[in-house]
């Protein structure tokens, strides 16, 4: 089932009619299963989980000190595999059927009634047990990107009691009411593969869960250098290429809306990166490693809401600003504010998905594409349009104010019944051998 949208744009002078189809989750049973489709989704999905282990994993625990290494790595493995079954049993259900503008339905909980030619009208031209796996790796990565803000402090089993917590409660409505039929893609909001539904959300979880978890002991006086910087730098690099499969496979097929995605998406995490390292160059005389892996996440993270509908030098222009406004935002914003994101998750996902979901409702090209239809369910763009800047707005207020009060009530929940972080000792031996027993040894 499909609604029409009709609207106008104005593209060279002249002004013309766009129809779009919004796709509604009623699902399909007879839609052509395309060969190459499914291989290229099959191969994003890879370039997803790729992401989270060992990309996110590498990328976190190089940032954190040597006594907290494994601890941190351990919270990302754990959410690949806690996530993976939820979202199997019920979460992808509940995201991505019905047509209720607030949540799904349970008409797909453990998976019923997919089959080996079962399709989804959100993605015509692959099995949806393919679909099913590629959106559960989005969830993955989402939700281990919350951990970023309380590394070092917050104990094992609350978190994975919050990250359960969080997926359903939080994740999963955000991606319904972007993506699955809910009032965000009703409304006609431009988010091609996350800047809401991932970025932003993940973002203000993690400035929320930073503010009730607390500080580090020692934070602003103590030395909180990171542990090996190389560590970082690998999952920096896994995680870029990992991101033309979270880009490029937002498209859900193999067709030209994919590449041009990946190419954008490659322009902005450069962009990104040398945009952080040349301000930091200029303000404080040297051009760290951290700085430019920061700057290229940066990038990444600003791009992926408009990566599929914008033309490839508007990534560049986009990765120079989530560069700016991504170090702004870790240095003078998170000093002036005072609070302890450990590894600066609002900062760069937070800020950068805000960023990025407002500018895709700038750069947004006039285009009508041929193949599957978007994750929104939209098959045409607009260009200039003056009420489009507004719908981004209302999406960033209705994921910011959802996310914060969600997490913030189910932090303080969870508090009730476990502490949320271990305690001062075992803050101070270190979360690998209090928490798991464990240890890097010299």
């Amino acid at each position: 089932m499909t609604t029409q949208i009709t609207a106008r744009f104005s593209l060279g002078g002249m002004t013309a009619s766009l129809s779009m189809l919004a796709a509604t989750p009623a699902f399909a049973q007879t839609s052509k299963i395309d060969a190459a489709d499914t291989a290229w989704m099959i191969s994003a999905t890879a370039l997803v989980l790729l992401m989270t282990i060992p990309g996110l994993a590498l990328f976190y625990c190089g940032m954190v000190r040597k006594k907290n290494v494994l601890a941190t790595m351990a919270q990302s493995l754990a959410v690949t595999a806690l996530v993976s079954i939820l979202w199997a049993g019920i979460g992808y259900s509940l995201a991505f059927t019905g047509e209720g503008p607030l949540i799904g339905t349970l008409e797909r909980v453990l998976l019923l009634g997919i089959g080996m030619e079962t399709t989804s009208p959100l993605a015509k031209t692959i099995p949806e047990s393919l679909f099913m796996i590629y959106q559960m790796t989005f969830a993955i990565i989402t939700v281990a990107l919350v951990a970023g803000s309380v590394a070092d402090r917050m104990r094992y089993s609350a978190f994975l009691w919050f990250a359960a917590g969080w997926l359903l409660i939080v994740y999963v409505p955000i991606a319904h009411w972007v993506w699955g039929g809910g009032f965000l893609g009703a409304a006609g909001i431009l988010d091609f593969a996350g800047g809401t539904v991932v970025h932003l959300n993940a973002g203000i979880a993690g400035l929320v869960s930073a503010y009730v978890v607390g500080a580090r002991r020692g934070y602003g006086t103590d030395n909180l250098a990171p542990y090996d910087l190389s560590m970082a730098v690998i999952g920096t690099g896994l995680l870029w290429v990992g991101w033309f499969g979270f880009n490029g496979g937002s498209a859900l097929g193999a067709n030209s809306r994919a590449t041009m995605a990946i190419v954008a998406t490659h322009l902005a995490a450069s962009a990104g990166a040398l945009t952080w390292m040349f301000i930091e160059w200029w303000t404080r005389g040297k051009p760290s490693v951290l700085g430019m892996i920061s700057g290229a996440i940066a990038g990444l993270g600003t791009i992926t809401p408009a990566s599929g509908y914008i033309l490839p030098w508007h990534g560049a222009v986009i990765g120079i600003a989530g560069g700016a406004l991504c170090y702004w935002a870790c240095t003078k914003l998170k000093q002036k504010i005072g609070y302890d994101d450990s590894l600066d998750v609002f900062g760069v996902h937070g800020v950068g998905g805000a960023t990025g979901t407002l500018l895709a409702g700038v750069f947004a090209t006039a285009l009508v594409t041929t193949g599957p239809d978007t994750p929104n369910g939209l098959t045409g763009l607009l260009e200039n349009n003056p009420n489009q800047l507004l719908t981004q707005v209302y999406g960033i207020v209705a994921t910011l104010l959802w996310s914060g009060i969600a997490s913030f009530v189910l932090l303080k929940v969870i508090s009730f019944f476990l502490p949320l972080r271990v305690r001062d000792e075992d803050e101070r031996m270190g979360l690998d051998i209090t928490q798991h027993g464990e240890s890097i040894h010299s």
